[in-house]
């Protein structure tokens, strides 16, 4: 047990290391800005920071969320997005303990943080994440090349069906994003997997935008990658338990 706490805990700080790369991946990518060589700075005064002002998560608690020279407020979002990577990678953790599959579905979950606060925000997915996700799929397919198949079948089961609908709708039935995202994701999952993370997407999806239009007066216009993201990460991670019972509710 004391291991376990304590992989958990340096895996989280690790998670929120990764995460504060990930707010700088937000901010900086849909800009056209690098991501490596510029310097990290305010964005109200232009104040370049001190490592000690880029301690993950607790830096911004140290600071009350303002900048140390201006005094001007920093987003929540730095803090939350930190948080919530650290938090996913110890559930992965505590879900394939030490694995092959723990590290591919950590970074996957990283890349699906990221790209569904860009896609919230923009309503598009930065091609670069979905290239990203492709390159654990193909590593994925290599630690379990007996069941190839069912990863290649993965890239088209919902991919092709959702192209089908952006061809007959012009685009506005669904992004190319969205698509490119469900492609990648079925690499990693196995089409069995992905299927069913595309429907749980739409469902919490559609749950979830009705409710925002109701109290926030969102606009009709939906954003799919974070709600599919949602499906990708719970079913990475229990797809194969939900579907193994309910083939069993018929057998």
């Amino acid at each position: 047990m004391l291991y376990t706490i304590l992989l958990a805990v340096i895996l989280f700080l690790y998670g929120i290391i990764i995460g504060s790369f990930l707010n700088v991946c937000i901010y900086r990518i849909p800009r056209k800005e690098n991501i490596v060589t510029t310097r990290s700075h305010c964005m109200s005064c232009g104040y370049q920071l001190k490592w000690y002002d880029l301690i993950p998560l607790f830096s911004w608690l140290a600071l009350r969320g303002r900048c140390r020279k201006c005094k001007a407020g920093i987003s929540v979002q730095y803090p939350i997005v930190e948080a919530a990577n650290g938090v996913l990678y110890v559930i992965v953790f505590l879900c394939c303990g030490v694995s092959v599959e723990t590290l591919l579905y950590c970074l996957m979950a990283s890349a699906l943080l990221a790209l569904s606060v860009i896609d919230f925000r923009t309503f598009e997915i930065p091609l670069g994440f979905n290239v990203f996700i492709a390159v654990l799929g193909l590593v994925r397919i290599l630690t379990d090349l007996p069941d190839w198949k069912e990863y290649a079948i993965g890239f088209f089961a919902v991919s092709v069906p959702l192209y089908i609908i952006y061809i007959v709708t012009k685009g506005r039935g669904i992004g190319g994003g969205d698509i490119k995202l469900m492609a990648v994701s079925g690499l990693v999952l196995g089409w069995e997997c992905n299927v069913l993370a595309f429907l749980m997407g739409c469902i919490i999806g559609s749950v979830i935008h009705v409710l925002r239009m109701r109290l926030t007066k969102a606009e009709h216009v939906l954003a799919m990658g974070p709600y599919l993201s949602i499906g990708i990460y719970i079913c990475a991670l229990w797809g194969t338990r939900m579907i193994s019972w309910y083939v069993s509710l018929y057998s």
